[in-house]
């Protein structure tokens, strides 16, 4: 016989995450990242309590890059330099999904050594939980939590693929694009989508082994710089590009300012429009994650699944009104 699920003592939680208590905060964050019903009404609670305490906006930092970039040495070389000043440093990492079990599969810990030790520092893999929706409802949340336990600088890392660079850009203040010098073609592989979004741009790497790399990353910088200028025209803010290397710590300092100074740039007043924005994208998201989880869990939906699976699978529904199908069978749901 199967246990019945411990009540989350939510006011607990919360006294521990206003205290600063590793252990509650971690688990506030697994709160707010479960999809389980009781554990989504729970984290609502939690939040709706946290947000009644009067905090300082926390600094927001999204930073993406393809994959072999450097961002998790970048980030553990900011990290270090920033708890040092003082700052206490909060890294959420938008992993991909493991397909079986829902989790991340990519270390962040073993990959930031140092910072995952440092007691003014809190990372925390994240599994993007498949989808879109999930990623906007998990990482803005766990957010809340690290800004409530005193994390004044939060650092989001995307996976570097996909939409999510997207998504990850819409729930921070600014957004820090990493990449490296190339051979050839030093725009190869880079979107314009990425370059549209991107307030600070870092050639990272300045200072990989053999040949001018440091060489290298200043025409790579110089390439971006022009092409910024093409694809954002005479935009109020033009996103500067510049050269560091995570691994030495060169230029890492120069980095910060630049996300600075684009903070400046917002203001108060531009930061609070911003937010304000991202709030009410924030509250379609969590419709769309919560539409989401209702379908999954329709008794109609699950009575014409496997008919509606099979039929297509064999060509003899086209999805069109196979969609159709499902979704009459979960608006029969409430009639």
């Amino acid at each position: 016989m199967a246990r019945p699920a411990r009540q989350v003592d939510v006011t607990a939680l919360v006294d521990g995450i206003r205290s600063g208590r590793r252990a509650d905060v971690s688990r506030a964050i697994t709160l707010v990242e479960s999809s389980r019903a009781e554990h989504r009404a729970a984290a609502r609670d939690l939040l709706t309590q946290l947000a009644t305490f009067d905090l300082p906006p926390a600094t927001r930092v999204g930073i993406s890059g393809v994959p072999g970039v450097g961002k998790s040495t970048f980030i553990e070389s900011l990290g270090t330099r920033l708890t040092a000043a003082g700052h206490r440093v909060g890294v959420l990492a938008v992993d991909p999904s493991s397909v079986r079990t829902g989790g991340s599969v990519l270390g962040d810990k073993t990959r930031m050594a140092a910072l995952s030790v440092d007691p003014r520092a809190f990372i925390r893999p994240s599994p993007s939980a498949g989808t879109l929706g999930g990623v906007a409802r998990a990482t803005t949340q766990a957010m809340l939590v690290l800004e409530a336990a005193g994390h004044d600088v939060v650092l989001v890392e995307t996976v570097g693929v996909g939409q999510s660079e997207v998504t990850v850009a819409g729930m921070v203040d600014t957004f820090l694009f990493l990449t490296i010098a190339r051979t050839g073609d030093q725009l190869q592989g880079i979107k314009k989508g990425i370059l549209e979004i991107a307030d600070v741009v870092a050639v990272n790497k300045a200072d990989a082994q053999g040949g001018d790399h440091e060489g290298e990353a200043r025409v790579a910088a110089r390439e971006l710089a022009g092409a910024l200028r093409l694809v954002r025209g005479h935009a109020e803010w033009a996103p500067p590009v510049v050269t560091c290397s995570g691994l030495t710590g060169a230029g890492v300092d120069d980095v910060w300012d630049r996300v600075g100074a684009h903070r400046d740039h917002l203001g108060a007043d531009g930061l609070a429009h911003k937010r304000a924005g991202q709030q009410l994208e924030f509250t379609w998201a969590l419709v769309r994650d919560e539409l989401d989880q209702r379908l999954r869990s329709s008794p109609g939906v699950a009575s014409v699944r496997d008919d509606v699976r099979r039929a297509v699978l064999s060509g003899d529904l086209p999805a069109p009104l196979a969609a159709d199908r499902i979704l009459a069978a979960y608006d029969g749901d409430s009639t």
